[in-house]
């Protein structure tokens, strides 16, 4: 790579780099906005210097010296802020930006174009580099090339190259642009400002008009691909022109000239094809879909960004509505590539539902602000940033009238239902007297017997108290029979009410499938197949946030089967198979879960060459593989970076993407299981909950407190009066030929256990798992299956370790529900330090035969490498992302060594020895610092905190580090692998 990259090990560190590049590009982003309006704020500087070094690092370990300079002179720059020795303002804050964007641009680059991709951007960053150097010197910074028209004087009457006879600047290439195409971006430019006036009138037409395009552009799509696969369709041809002369309409109120013309050239190629005049090939429906882009890209675009919009895409726009006519016309028209102006991703990426899966989101997938779905309606009364309009998304909902006047009868049915307490308090309060009366009545009756009165009289007084008693025992069991039928009225009222209103908040499975069709149609042309698309379920209803969170995981299992599992034609021939392939998604609810699954009639995967794989790429031994069930290879698939393909297409063989479908789906507590047949085909089942709302749990009791495991994250429930077997200290139990590692659950959640289970007691066994581990939670009871509303916890209680969020039983009872992968990790940290408690009365403690390695950094490029060089040692190594993290990780498990960085967030690493220095558990602990900083000061005070070695990082080019972690506890001991 020209002295970009050093050898394989590097190469396979690109992915850890661009994550780092795009975290903290976030961060460098979000603060110089800050920065803007506070430019001495000292917390936002450290935050940018911090950003900027950590860039330098990561940079300076993959070798990539032009990224190590650019970051190199943005850190001195802000150092040189911090000193207050330069003051940055806004020119400067644009100039740091486009340095921001410059190194984030390394994001979405390939391994293959990384090195031309440098040769290209060199220059520029070179500059900007100058430019840093420039202001962190008190100099006049080099001005960017697009400010030099600016250097021009202008006269009177004329106007300068690069700008509109307003003043406002134009882009470079429309400047020397023809007079046709500069007329009409003018134009263009003229009707965005008539509509996006201050007259509210006009902005609200605006929103109608977005929505008018959606469910137009939706027709367009599904009817443009069904004419596709039958020219003739009348019904479909019916349906095209009145969409288009629907987009046409709403286009002309609000005076959109340019797509009332679009439209209206679409219009007329439909009326011609219904008229039999023309007949639509694939090419044509290919022009006819680049149309219906364009609709959907102007419905996509925020007020603020119209206008700039319309002056790019005037042209291609012109450009189709010429060849509609032409084609109207019975003309021949010369089909070109898409015709949209952006860089062009995959159709289906652009299409509004669907959301595709790119290398940049495989490392986390998070919080990132998302469009609102089809079912949301967002006002936007001026423009908004991307988390405003996040939060705008969540408080508007569509909901159908005739959804609002259920709910408004259900709230009647409360309302009237609360009505009915005063007067059950005033019967209420009538018994109460009535029980008074008695009370008194009684004295009377015990006076006179004590006074010797008639026998008459206290038979009088008796009877007038038997009579009370009746009127209050009446009175009573009226006011029961109320409050019991109240009590039916109002749980079945708060039941429907609840149910109508989870129904406003479910969509038709099809709301997110929408745009898939058109994706497997063009991207089985791309690759030369023929793919029939079924989709089965449409109407199943699916919550929305469900549904929104899955369609990245199902475009990609699509993209997948598309490239994958369906064979070329001439290939299925061979095999004895129709030429055209099924891909199928089908949803359906079972068992109070929603079932996706998606499968194809490909060749299927093939098991031994899985097998291959896996060893090939030591993943696990030859010996281990060999005695893999089927369903436990498949597991590999979801891995990060596994692919069985031999090349790498546009579409998938990268090994990416299945490891995020994985984790997308757990992130909305499902599950997803493969199944395969050697020439029959793959599926891919999704089992997910129906709505996030409500979980369907099973309750368990663990040391007398209940808790709930989500039913979807559990893979078995068993009840065995069985001997407990043990190999190499690891107690198991046979459950399906398989072998269950036991753990108290009351152990992994830090409770007191109870009485250990005698020999004619059976063991309450929940067995989970994730990817690589399978366990047994024994529990004290189960408590059955119950339907839970989830409640989140306080977000100032940050993540409680095992626990996912809380719920309330009927009785009022406080419930937690158990993260299960958290309590995977729990036990496997047992495990690791030989913590487990044994299923006996002996506490036998096994020995540790390794040496376990706290690496502390706040770079994930850093700590990776640090945990790779020290592993592949034989060294047992755990990392933390900052100090304060590696203290907690230090004082709940045994370690031999700390590796620690100095700068870093929350606590850095010289408080973080001090304050292991100031325990006396960890006196003699041995420390290395490792640090990018040299100087002999810096030096002095790691080793005045406590440090036994100061490191630069430098030492990662030789076995530096390794011999220091040598000298200080020894060679590594080879650690036994206790399979269970």
């Amino acid at each position: 790579m020209s002295g970009q990259g050093k050898d394989l090990a590097s190469m396979s560190m690109m992915d850890l780099f661009r994550q780092e590049v795009e975290n903290n590009c976030a961060v460098m982003s979000a603060n110089l906005l800050a920065l803007e309006k506070e430019p001495a704020n000292q917390e936002v500087l450290a935050e940018l210097m911090r950003a900027a070094h950590s860039l330098k690092g990561a940079g300076r370990i993959m070798d990539l010296k032009v990224i190590v300079g650019l970051t190199h002179a943005m850190e001195d720059l802000f150092v040189s802020a911090q000193n207050e020795k330069v003051s940055l303002g806004a020119d400067n804050i644009d100039l740091l930006l486009k340095g921001v964007d410059k190194l984030g641009g390394i994001i979405n680059i390939t391994d293959e174009e990384i090195e031309s991709w440098l040769a290209g951007q060199e220059p520029e960053m070179e500059e900007l580099q100058k430019s840093y150097i420039a202001l962190a010197a008190g100099e006049v910074a080099v001005k960017e090339p697009v400010a030099r028209n600016e250097q021009s004087v202008e006269q009177p009457g004329e106007t300068l190259p690069g700008k509109e006879e307003d003043g406002e600047e134009v882009p470079d290439e429309a400047v020397h642009e023809d007079p046709v195409a500069k007329s009409n971006r003018k134009a263009a430019k003229g009707r965005v400002k008539k509509v996006f006036s201050n007259d509210l009138s006009s902005m609200s037409m605006m929103d109608l008009f977005r929505q008018e395009a959606e469910i137009h552009c939706a027709t367009l799509t599904d009817n443009l691909l069904a004419l596709d696969k039958d020219a003739g369709d009348s019904e479909a041809l019916a349906a095209l022109m009145r969409a288009a002369h629907s987009i046409k309409g709403a286009a002309r109120i609000i005076d959109l000239h340019i797509v009332v013309g679009l439209a209206h050239g679409m219009e007329d190629v439909f009326v011609a094809a219904q008229d039999g005049e023309i007949v639509l090939d694939q090419d044509q429906v290919d022009l006819l879909l680049n149309a219906t882009d364009m609709f959907t890209d102007i419905a996509d675009q925020n007020d603020s960004e119209l206008e700039a919009w319309f002056a790019e895409f005037t042209k291609p726009i012109k450009d189709l509505e010429n060849k509609f006519k032409k084609l109207a016309a019975g003309r021949k028209v010369t089909t070109s590539p898409k015709q949209s102006g952006r860089s062009q991703p995959p159709v289906a990426a652009r299409s509004k539902p669907v959301k595709t899966v790119k290398e940049k989101e495989l490392k986390e997938i998070p919080n990132q602000t998302k469009k609102p779905p089809a079912t949301e309606l967002v006002n936007e009364p001026k423009p908004a940033k991307e988390e405003e309009v996040g939060k705008l998304a969540d408080r508007f909902l569509r909901v159908t009238a005739e959804g609002m006047n259920r709910l408004m009868g259900f709230a009647g049915e409360v309302q009237v239902e609360a009505r009915w307490l005063p007067s059950f308090t005033r019967k209420i309060q009538l018994l109460k007297h009535r029980q008074d009366d008695i009370h008194r009545l009684l004295d009377i009756f015990k006076g006179n017997i004590g006074a010797g009165t008639s026998e008459e009289l206290s038979r009088s007084s008796l009877k007038n108290l038997i009579a009370k008693m009746d009127l209050c025992r009446n009175l009573g069991n009226e006011i029961l029979a109320e409050a019991e039928d109240h009590s039916r009225r109002a749980t079945e009222i708060s039941h429907r009410l609840y149910q109508e209103v989870l129904a406003n908040r479910m969509r038709p499975f099809g709301d997110g499938t929408i745009a898939f069709p058109r994706m497997v149609r063009d991207i089985a042309r791309e690759l030369g197949k023929k793919v029939e698309f079924e989709i089965l379920g449409a109407e199943t209803l699916v919550d929305r946030d469900i549904l929104e969170k899955i369609e990245a995981p199902l475009n990609h299992l699509i993209r997948n089967a598309l490239d994958h599992g369906v064979e070329l034609p001439e290939k299925r021939i061979e095999a004895g198979k129709s030429e055209t392939g099924i891909i199928r998604l089908q949803a359906r609810h079972s068992a109070g879960l929603l079932n996706i699954v998606v499968s194809d009639d490909g060749p299927g995967i093939d098991i031994e060459k899985l097998r291959r794989t896996v060893v090939s790429k030591r993943l696990i031994s030859e010996d281990v593989a060999k005695q893999l069930r089927k369903t436990e290879l498949l597991e590999f698939i979801f891995l990060p970076n596994f692919s069985t393909r031999d090349s790498v297409s546009k579409v998938s063989g990268r090994g990416v993407g299945m490891d995020v479908v994985h984790r997308a789906v757990h992130e909305v507590r499902g599950v997803i299981r493969t199944n395969t047949e050697l020439g029959v085909g793959t599926s891919f089942e999704l089992q997910l909950p129906i709505t996030l709302s409500v979980m369907r749990t099973l309750l368990v009791e663990i040391s007398d407190e209940v808790y709930a495991f989500p039913l979807v994250a559990i893979d078995n429930v068993v009840s065995l009066q069985e001997e407990v077997k043990e190999v190499e200290g690891r107690q198991y139990i046979n459950f399906n030929n398989e072998r269950i590692g036991l753990v108290f659950a009351s152990q992994v959640l830090e409770k007191e256990a109870r009485k250990i289970p005698q020999d004619d007691e059976e063991l309450l066994i929940v067995i989970i798992s994730d990817l690589y581990n399978r366990y047994g939670l024994i529990v004290d009871k189960f408590l059955g299956i119950h339907d839970l509303v989830i409640q989140p916890l306080d977000r100032r209680l940050k993540k409680v370790q095992d626990i996912n969020a809380v719920a309330i039983l009927e009785d009022g009872t406080p419930v937690l529900i158990v993260d299960v992968e958290d309590m995977v990790r729990s036990i496997n940290a047992l495990i690791s330090g030989n913590r487990l408690r044994r299923i006996d009365t002996d506490d036998l403690q096994s020995e540790r035969t390794f040496k376990r390695i706290l690496v502390v950094d706040d770079s994930i490029t850093v700590r990776e490498v640090e945990r790779k060089m020290l592993a592949n040692k034989g060294y047992d190594v755990k990392t933390a992302v900052d100090g304060l993290d590696g203290w907690n990780i230090l004082r709940s498990e045994e370690f031999d060594l700390v590796v620690s960085d100095v700068d870093m967030p929350r606590m850095d690493g010289i408080e973080f020895i001090s304050q292991i220095r100031r325990d006396s558990r960890y006196e003699s602990m041995p420390v290395i610092i490792v640090s990018y900083k040299d100087r002999e000061e810096d030096r002095n005070r790691g080793l005045e905190a406590g440090a036994d070695y100061y490191l630069t990082k430098g030492s990662f080019q030789d076995e530096t580090l390794v011999r220091t972690v040598e000298e200080l506890i020894g060679a590594p001991q080879k650690k036994e692998l206790n399979r269970l």
